[in-house]
């Protein structure tokens, strides 16, 4: 089974959940690359001036208002793309939200609408996706957008890392049923680690204090780098961050030490140091605020990751990886001694 993709200049690229952080600043890289794109979230607004944008730009753009949670809305995604382009070429499922909150304290009704849009909108995304490969021929690109916290669990964010673990699961079983029918997809998995997006001020907090990540943080073109690389070419996992592929490997290696170092690490780390949103004002049942790449959190925010580079020139992984271990041991270290 030969998966052959296009350059992006030559493709139709449909990205979900496009009006914010990663969504947004991908469908931004991808139009100055040439590409078409399809641009789809519950906000109109943020999605209408995003279109305007790169029109303005002198590329190719349409929008789709829709709710991932909702397979009809999902399916009219695929449809539009389909009127307006006569295809698409990659289908990156993006959209997501999150909750912060002990297990205990978050209601079942707030996890099911998690997800609704995080776990059963990448199902329908992903269906849609492989159908019209399938109808029209020829090779496409599915790029699940996952999460490290789906590799390793994690406190306070118990819902959110329960649906990328999910979405993970999914991901691989698609991946396989696919190359066992050669069906010529290229499902690719992104494991962001913690990335400069929104994504704190969209979530629902059950915490007295803001959540927001601290310690190292990644840009969100670090993520859409590997977005893109993906939809060129066949990749089967995406890590950005080597913080993120280093908790994957101790999680799996010594899983009870990794216990034992996130309960010391993720409740200060998760948290600002100012009062919490309002339970109610939070994108997990309405848009959030749109056109916003970055968030506001504390921490030392990259320039980019070293990672997602080495895995395009694998011949420099291995120089990559030892300079990022010394970078991760003393994240932790940094980490550890705020903590106490």
């Amino acid at each position: 089974m030969a998966i052959s993709l296009k350059p992006l200049r030559n493709q139709v690229i449909v990205i979900t959940g496009a009006s914010s952080g990663i969504g947004l600043v991908t469908a931004r890289m991808a139009a100055k690359q040439g590409a078409k794109l399809v641009v789809a979230a519950r906000n109109e607004e943020a999605l209408r001036q995003l279109v305007e944008e790169i029109r303005a730009s002198g590329r190719e753009a349409i929008y789709v208002v829709a709710d991932v949670g909702r397979e009809e809305d999902v399916n009219r995604i695929a449809d539009a793309a389909i009127a307006h382009f006569g295809r698409f070429d990659t289908w990156v499922n993006n959209a997501g939200v999150s909750i912060f909150g002990r297990c205990m304290d978050v209601t079942i009704p707030d996890m099911k609408r998690m997800f609704d849009t995080n776990f059963w909108g990448v199902v329908y995304g992903s269906r849609a996706a492989v159908k019209h490969f399938q109808d029209r021929g020829g090779s496409g690109a599915l790029i699940n957008i996952g999460s490290f916290f789906g590799d390793r669990a994690t406190p306070i964010q118990s819902t959110y890392c329960t649906t990328k673990h999910a979405l993970h699961g999914f991901s691989d079983a698609l991946r396989m049923e696919l190359e066992k029918d050669k069906i010529p997809v290229s499902v690719t998995l992104i494991h962001p680690g913690r990335i400069d997006t929104p994504y704190n001020e969209h979530a629902r907090s059950y915490m007295a204090k803001q959540p927001a990540h601290r310690g190292m943080i990644y840009p969100p073109e670090a993520v859409a780098e590997a977005i893109l690389y993906s939809a060129e070419h066949p990749k089967r996992d995406m890590y950005v961050g080597f913080q993120a592929k280093f908790f994957a490997v101790l999680g799996a290696l010594a899983p009870r030490l990794m216990d034992k170092l996130m309960e010391i690490w993720m409740y200060p780390s998760q948290q600002s140091d100012r009062p919490s949103r309002d339970r109610e004002d939070n994108a997990l049942y309405h848009p959030g605020y749109g056109m916003h790449e970055r968030g506001t959190h504390q921490g030392w925010i990259r320039s980019g990751s070293l990672y997602v580079k080495a895995s395009k020139h694998p011949v420099a992984t291995t120089v990559a990886v030892v300079a990022s271990l010394g970078v991760a041991i003393w994240w932790l270290t940094a980490s550890f001694s705020q903590s106490f």
